[in-house]
């Protein structure tokens, strides 16, 4: 059976294998340009390894299957990324690795989950719903957020179909 930890600095490029791996979806419903899209880089996923704010989930031996990179934003625990390996999708993972993060969040006295995905991709905005997510508008829209969602659309992602969302946590 699989469990959730803190990354070990040698199971990076294993995370890039990974979130490279995840974009097949995307491919298959059309969105080559999400699924080409290069990974995190390396000293990105660094940094956040050192503090404690790139998890995986691994299987009986030890290898990473999935992960979900941390950030704080607006004094929430933001998903930055969460990539399930095709090859472990469906099993229910995704969703244990958020539950670990939330509570990591919560141990840290943060109140919430935040997180942008595509608002009509059935495996992100409604699969996040019923996760618990709820779709953040207007001024919910922390300003953090908010530049956020305007770095994915200057990357060329359409920003009416990126949404915002936030679980709370605890």
């Amino acid at each position: 059976m699989e469990h959730s930890r803190i990354a070990r600095a040698d199971e990076l490029t294993e995370v890039q294998r990974i979130e490279v791996a995840s974009g097949a979806p995307f491919r298959e419903i059309g969105m080559t340009e999400v699924a080409d899209m290069p990974p995190m880089p390396l000293d990105a996923l660094a940094e956040r390894q050192r503090a404690g704010r790139v998890w995986v989930t691994v299987d009986a031996r030890d290898r990473p299957v999935a992960f979900a990179v941390l950030d704080v934003v607006d004094g929430s625990a933001h998903v930055q990324q969460l990539s399930v390996d095709p090859a472990h999708a469906r099993r229910g993972i995704g969703g244990r690795l958020l539950d670990q993060v939330a509570g990591w969040a919560a141990g840290r006295g943060l109140p919430a989950l935040t997180l942008t995905t595509f608002r009509s991709v059935p495996f992100n905005g409604p699969y996040y719903a019923r996760l618990g997510f709820r779709e953040l508008t207007g001024d919910e829209v922390t300003p953090g957020l908010a530049r956020l969602l305007a770095a994915e659309a200057a990357l060329g992602l359409d920003p009416a179909d990126r949404i915002a969302m936030r679980r709370p946590v605890g």
